[in-house]
């Protein structure tokens, strides 16, 4: 197994822009071939776009893009921008007159870090989509983790820095990559580093951290009102031959990926989504390919969170090295 590129995956490319004085910004996936995917969606706040087309019962078995974003639900905007630009190229599902690219996506809530009025919009989104390479992805503030930020138990006055990350992998033929901005209400913990806590709730005085998971033990009163600005979306990318469901059952299983390095997870104030898209090249056991899946996940998070750097007025992981 050795360590490569989310974009060595044929027909796979990446575009990111931002905004880094308003905080956001898009980062867009994108198949040359389209490609088989699906969605799980395991937070209780989620902010998205088509995942409802991505159900195995729906027919249309192969998507174009998929765009992860800042903005909250504003910056779904963002997904017409690259569905415009798709268009301009002649891709998509032919519908006979023309053609109309299948763009899925999510937003994360970034709308407190910078400037609220500041959203990706369908400019944007464009100008990701044409930025698409197959070149090295860049992490930290950049794409949708501009804005992204963690530990939001008592609010945004002990919030930190995150971003976004990537990971993939080779095993033989098959590639497994990951790529996931980074928003959770809980804390990052590097698990194969001894479980150290690496971003996430700031103590009293910010000269360190403290546990979201300890703090939550004297927050049992259901009346209290956590903060709503969360969300980590991201996505498996494979090129691996899976039908529509068996990517379902990878993005379900790709959540583990997200527990082992997010503490807590998917709660209601997070919009937790992971797509999983295959362009089916090489044929795996499903289940060997969702242990690969959640390796990869959770290195990206955790790559998220030590790319990051102090923006915004925000501390970062580096600061506490």
């Amino acid at each position: 197994m050795k360590e490569v590129k989310i974009t060595d995956i044929k027909g796979v490319k990446v575009g990111q822009v931002q905004d880094l004085v308003g905080a956001t910004g898009v980062t867009a996936i994108l198949f040359d071939d389209r490609a088989a995917a699906s969605v799980s969606v395991r937070g209780g706040g989620p902010a998205s776009r088509e995942t409802e087309l991505l159900d195995p019962e729906k027919s249309m078995e192969k998507i174009d893009a998929i765009v992860l974003s800042g903005g909250s639900a504003y910056g779904l905007d963002a997904g017409s921008g690259v569905m415009a630009w798709l268009e301009d190229q002649g891709r998509g599902f032919d519908v006979g007159v023309g053609t109309v690219p299948i763009v899925c996506g999510a937003s994360l809530f970034d709308l407190v870090v910078g400037d609220p009025k500041c959203r990706p919009d369908k400019a944007m989104g464009y100008a990701a989509a044409a930025a698409a390479n197959d070149g090295p992805v860049e992490e930290g503030n950049v794409g949708a983790g501009t804005g992204a930020s963690v530990g939001k138990w008592l609010g945004v006055d002990y919030i930190m820095k995150s971003g976004l990350g990537t990971y993939a992998v080779q095993i033989g033929d098959l590639i497994v990559g990951a790529i996931v901005a980074v928003n959770a209400l809980g804390d990052v913990i590097d698990r194969k580093n001894g479980n150290k806590m690496i971003a996430g709730l700031l103590n009293e005085d910010k000269t360190g951290m403290r546990s979201s998971e300890e703090l939550i033990f004297d927050m049992l009163d259901p009346n209290i009102d956590l903060w709503k600005g969360n969300t980590t979306i991201g996505a498996i990318v494979t090129n691996a031959n899976l039908t529509k469901a068996q990517c379902e059952k990878l993005a379900h299983v790709a959540h583990d990926g997200f527990a082992r390095a997010i503490y807590p997870v998917h709660t209601n104030a997070d919009g937790d989504t992971i797509f999983a898209a295959a362009t089916g090249e090489v044929d795996v056991h499903p289940d060997a390919l969702g242990v690969v899946a959640v390796n990869v996940m959770e290195e990206a998070i955790v790559r998220a969170a030590k790319a990051a750097k102090p923006a915004f007025g925000l501390k970062a992981a580096c600061d506490f090295e």
